[in-house]
C-alpha cells in the first residue's frame, strides 16, 4: 500500500493534513474519502485499518484530520459539524482536481453525519457508509452538556471531552442544532450502508435504527457484533473495511484488475518499507492477495505468513493430485483435507543421519479421505499425494536465481 502526504487548503485557508493510500498497483479504480470521528484524527488506528482493508478492494482512500485536530491547522473550537463538512467538501474539490472525484464517502461517528450531509451536496459521490453514526447531530453535545450554562456566560471554556483538554465557544454549541440530518438522509437517494455496534455506549444502536428507517433504499444494515465506538480491536476494523469494499462494488461499474508490472514473470510481490511494516502486495496476471506476519513476531496479520503461502501451494497441490487420480480410478473419493505443518526439527529428533547434526525444515501433511474407499485404496491415495509436483518440487534441489530488475 502507497501512502502520499497532502495539505488540502480549506475554505477558510487552513491547511489540512491528509495521507493517501493506494492500492499496490498505485492505480485505484475508484477514490474514497475518510472522515474520523468526534475529537479524534486520521492516525486513529481503526481508520488506517479501515483504509488499508479499502486498497485491497482497488480503493485510492483519502483520511485527513478536520480543522483543528491532528496536525491540520485551525482551532477546535472552529471544528464545528458546518466547518467538518465544509473540510470534506474541500477535501473532495482537491481530490477532483489534483486526481479523480471520490465517488464514495465513509464516516465514523460525528464523521459518518458529516459524510451524509456532504454527500447530498457532491454529484460526484455516488455512495456512502458510516460506522457509528448518531441520527442527530445535537447528540454530540451530550459530550458537555453540564457546561452549557458556563458557554452562554463566559464565551469560551475548557472542556473535558475523552480525557483531553479542548476549548470551545457558543458558536461551536450552537452550530450542533442546525442541522436535521434524517431530513438530509431522507432525501440522499444515494446507496447506504450503515454499520453500527449493538454494543456501542457511545452511540446507541437506536441511532442506526432511525438513519436506517429514514434513508431510502438501497440501503443496508450490518451489525458489528461485540464491537466498541472506537473499533479498538484491529479484527473488527478490518472486517469494517472489507465489508464496505465489498458491497459498494454492487453500485460501481465492475473495472478490470490493473496489476503491477511483473516483468514477464508469473508473479510481482512489493513492500513499501517507509510505510508499511510486513504488510506485502503479490500479485498474478488475474489475482491478488496479502502477505504479511503474524502479531507474534511483530507483523500486523493482514494475511498469511510467507510459509502458510508455502503450505498453502503443497495442501493445493496435494489434493487437486488426489482428485485427479481417483476421479481416473473411477474411486469413491467425495472429499478430501490436507493439513499442513511447517517446524524446525532437529536432526536426532527425526532419526536422521546427516554429516553436521541440527536443525531441518520438517513439514508435516495429514490427510483426510471422505468417501467409500477400502484400506488399500486409502494407502495408495497416501502414495500418490507425495507425487503432486509441489511435493516433489520441495524435495529436490531448487535452483534459484537471483538478479537486481533494471
Amino acid at each position: 500500500m502507497k501512502n502520499t502526504k497532502l495539505k488540502i487548503s480549506n475554505a477558510q485557508g487552513y491547511e489540512l493534513h491528509a495521507y493517501l493510500e493506494l492500492p499496490a498497483n498505485q492505480k485505484p479504480n475508484q477514490y474514497a474519502i475518510f472522515a474520523h470521528c468526534f475529537t479524534c484524527s486520521s492516525n486513529l488506528s481503526a481508520v488506517k485499518h479501515i483504509s488499508r482493508a479499502l486498497t485491497t478492494h482497488g480503493f485510492g482512500v483519502v483520511r485527513f484530520d478536520f480543522t483543528g485536530l491532528g496536525r491540520s491547522e485551525g482551532t477546535f473550537s472552529e471544528s464545528h459539524f458546518s466547518a467538518n463538512v465544509s473540510d470534506l467538501i474541500a477535501v473532495h474539490q482537491y481530490m477532483s482536481m489534483q486526481y479523480e472525484a471520490p465517488s464514495l464517502l465513509i464516516g465514523h461517528s460525528l464523521g459518518g453525519a458529516a459524510v451524509i450531509e456532504a454527500a447530498s451536496r457532491l454529484d460526484a459521490v455516488k455512495a456512502v457508509a458510516t460506522i457509528g453514526a448518531p441520527a442527530s447531530v445535537a447528540h454530540t453535545k451530550k459530550h458537555f452538556s453540564h457546561q452549557l450554562e458556563d458557554i452562554k456566560e463566559k464565551g469560551a471554556i475548557e472542556v473535558n471531552i475523552g480525557g483531553r483538554p479542548f476549548v470551545i465557544n457558543e458558536e461551536f454549541v450552537t452550530n450542533f442544532e442546525n442541522t436535521d440530518l434524517l431530513n438530509t438522509v431522507s432525501t440522499l437517494r444515494k446507496p447506504l450502508l450503515i454499520l453500527h455496534s449493538p454494543n456501542d455506549l457511545i452511540v446507541s444502536a437506536e441511532n442506526a435504527h432511525e438513519l436506517f428507517v429514514n434513508a431510502f433504499h438501497p440501503k443496508s444494515f450490518v451489525s458489528l457484533d461485540k464491537a466498541d465506538h472506537l473499533l479498538t480491536n484491529q479484527e473488527d476494523s478490518i472486517y469494517v473495511g472489507d465489508v464496505i469494499g465489498a458491497w459498494v462494488q454492487r453500485y460501481f461499474p465492475k473495472q478490470d484488475n490493473t496489476i503491477l508490472d511483473a516483468k514477464g514473470e508469473q508473479l510481482v510481490g512489493y513492500l513499501n518499507l517507509k510505510e508499511n511494516n510486513f504488510t506485502t502486495q503479490i500479485q498474478t496476471k488475474n489475482h491478488s492477495f496479502i502477505a504479511d506476519e503474524p502479531a507474534t513476531v511483530g507483523g500486523d496479520d493482514f494475511g498469511a505468513s510467507p510459509y502458510e503461502y508455502l503450505a498453502a501451494g503443497l495442501a493445493a497441490c496435494t489434493v487437486m493430485t488426489l482428485k485427479l487420480y481417483a476421479e481416473r480410478k473411477k474411486w469413491d473419493l467425495q472429499e478430501v483435507f490436507v493439513y499442513i505443518t511447517h517446524s524446525k526439527k532437529h536432526s536426532d529428533e527425526l532419526g536422521i543421519d546427516v554429516d553436521q547434526a541440527g536443525y531441518l525444515d520438517h513439514i508435516a501433511k495429514k490427510l483426510k479421505f471422505i468417501g467409500n474407499l477400502d484400506e488399500q485404496q486409502q494407502q495408495k491415495l497416501k502414495e500418490i499425494a507425495s507425487k503432486c509436483p509441489v511435493h516433489k518440487t520441495l524435495q529436490k534441489e531448487v535452483i534459484i536465481e537471483t538478479d537486481i530488475q533494471k
